[in-house]
């Protein structure tokens, strides 16, 4: 099995306190917390062998998803998601209630009528814009936002389809770290400014600027997903003990004041921010070679870094609107109604997930985590 070149053991990165002895019957019972079931509102689950071995893992944790159009080809219209929506339903585990709720993948070239299509189908609740070639299968996206889509976005205004934003510029001459505040800049601020009442999520924000923009919109128009691998790690955790290719994403992790202010803004219940993992599986050996794809699988242990973020700022009372409440009202859907229980007690993160042609490494693979999933209620 191909292996990283690079001497690359994933260091440990400090999950979890040391704490007395005690029993974990004890801990249980001291630390379970029933929370409304969650949802993912950005969401990889690819398409193949690879769609079938994920999806359970996120059919388990989230009762809906928001789920990703950039396969090969792109999901560019409503029958393409509709078609994409029914191969997911099939590879459901049989007792799942999980719902995929599906997105278009905007082009220079997306009509407005595709924008009436998506709404009529119920089906479909946003449209994804990436900025062409930011980031995996991003080729087929979007050269001049405002120059080539003004009619599309004023048909999303009118059908109120929220537009998802990868927030990076891809000019060669701007720096990767700075992509995103170049972005705000140069292209969502004047967007927001053209069409004030477009709802924007801001997909997986990594930096200070992006708190500081949303906090600064108006409330109900612009909100914000984020991730558990920008909410824990900065820049040095694709470096630390050898290049660590598990670890790189796009947008790539930032200096450590960016993760403390995403950290600050997610955890003073601010209803901007809500939960979006941005889990995004490949094979090893896509990931562990010369040129490895950006992405970080992280849906089986999203929940448990998200409730160890809060709980390690003294805010587990504010997790269950992040992950369950500001999502849904953002998106103008109904909370869910079933519970589910993390419960406090050390579980060993499995070192990969096989499926029939490869292998998924996820995020902390081999580490220890302090919170699981143990039913729902």
């Amino acid at each position: 099995m191909l292996r990283c070149p690079i001497s690359c053991k994933a260091p440990n990165f400090s999950l979890g306190k040391n704490r007395g002895p005690q029993s974990a019957k004890v801990a249980r019972a001291q630390m379970d917390l029933s929370i409304t079931q969650p949802d993912d509102w950005h969401l990889h689950l690819r398409d193949g062998e690879l769609l079938e071995a994920v999806v359970p893992h996120s059919a388990i944790h989230f009762g809906r998803a928001i789920v990703m159009p950039n396969l090969k080809p792109p999901v560019t219209t409503t029958a393409a998601a509709l078609a994409y929506r029914e191969s997911i339903l099939k590879v459901l585990p049989s007792n799942s209630d999980f719902t995929p709720l599906m997105t278009l993948y905007l082009t220079d070239n997306t009509h407005p009528d595709e924008i009436k299509l998506a709404r009529k189908s119920g089906a479909v609740f946003a449209v994804k814009l990436y900025p062409a070639g930011a980031t995996t299968n991003s080729q087929d996206g979007v050269t001049d936002l405002l120059g080539k889509c003004l009619p599309v976005l004023e048909e999303m205004v009118e059908q109120n389809m929220p537009l998802l934003v990868h927030g990076e510029v891809t000019d060669p001459e701007v720096d990767i770290f700075d992509r995103e505040k170049v972005f705000i800049d140069t292209v969502l601020r004047p967007l927001v400014q053209k069409l004030p009442k477009l709802k924007v999520v801001m997909e997986h924000i990594t930096t200070q600027d992006a708190v500081k923009f949303i906090e600064s919109c108006d409330e109900g128009s612009i909100g914000a997903t984020v991730t558990p691998q920008h909410l824990l790690l900065n820049r040095n955790a694709i470096f630390q003990g050898g290049l660590q290719p598990h670890n790189y994403c796009l947008p790539v992790l930032k200096r450590e004041i960016h993760r403390q202010a995403i950290v600050a803004a997610v955890t003073s219940g601010n209803k901007r921010f809500f939960l979006g993992t941005d889990s995004a599986p490949h094979d090893r050996r896509k990931k562990e070679c010369s040129c490895g794809c950006a992405g970080i699988y992280n849906a089986p242990v999203a929940l448990s870094l998200y409730a160890k973020v809060f709980e390690e700022e003294g805010a587990l009372d504010k997790l269950e609107a992040f992950t369950s409440f500001n999502g849904p009202d953002f998106y103008g859907l109904p909370r869910n109604t079933t519970k589910i229980k993390l419960s406090k007690s050390k579980w060993s993160v499995p070192a990969a997930y096989p499926f029939a042609s490869g292998e998924v490494v996820p995020m902390f693979a081999g580490q220890t985590l302090e919170w699981y999933l143990s039913s729902a209620v």
